[in-house]
C-alpha cells in the first residue's frame, strides 16, 4: 500500500505525516533503593547537625548574655564582679564556685582562664568592687570579656 504524492506540495507531504508519539511521563520517583536510602541518611545526617548546633548554641547562651551586659561602656565595677559571679556560677558547679572569694577567687579566675591578669592590680579592683565605689574601669571588663570567651567550662557528669 504506496501513499499518492504526485503532485503534492511539500507542505501536503508534511501535513500527511503523523505526528510522534509522546514518551511516556518520566517520574521523579527513585528507580532503586540505593537513592531512597542515600535521601535517608543525608535526612539523618541533616537532622544530627541540627540538634548539635542547637545544643551548642543553648550551652553557650549564658556566655551571649554576659557578654552583651558586659558591653555596656559605662558599667560599673561592682556590675563587672556580679556578672562574673553569675557566669562562673552556670559554667561551674556551685560547690565549687560560691564559696571562693577573695584570692582564691582571683586564682580561680585566672587558672580557668589564659589570662593571668586577674593577678595584678585589675583583679584587686574586682575583689574591692563590691564594697566600694569604684568608678567604671574599661580595662576590667575588658578582662572580663576575655575570661567569658575564653573560660573552659566544667565538663562533668
Amino acid at each position: 500500500m504506496s501513499i499518492d504524492t504526485t503532485g503534492k506540495s511539500l507542505v501536503d507531504l508534511l501535513n500527511m505525516l503523523e505526528p510522534t508519539p509522546e514518551p511516556a511521563p518520566v517520574s521523579m520517583l527513585p528507580q532503586t533503593w540505593g537513592w531512597l536510602a542515600l535521601a535517608v541518611i543525608l535526612l539523618g545526617f541533616v537532622v544530627l547537625v541540627s540538634v548539635v548546633f542547637v545544643r551548642g548554641r543553648r550551652a553557650n547562651a549564658y556566655r551571649h548574655h554576659a557578654l552583651a551586659e558586659l558591653a555596656n561602656p559605662d558599667i560599673t565595677s561592682a556590675k563587672v564582679a556580679e556578672i562574673l559571679r553569675r557566669t562562673a556560677l552556670v559554667a561551674y558547679p556551685r560547690k565549687q564556685v560560691a564559696g571562693i572569694h577573695g584570692d582564691d577567687w582571683l586564682n580561680f579566675l585566672s587558672q580557668t582562664s589564659d589570662d593571668t591578669n586577674f593577678l595584678s592590680d585589675i583583679g584587686q579592683s574586682l575583689i574591692e568592687a563590691p564594697y566600694k565605689d569604684l568608678p567604671p574601669n574599661r580595662a576590667l571588663a575588658q578582662l572580663a570579656q576575655h575570661w567569658v570567651k575564653s573560660h573552659k567550662p566544667h565538663r562533668g557528669t
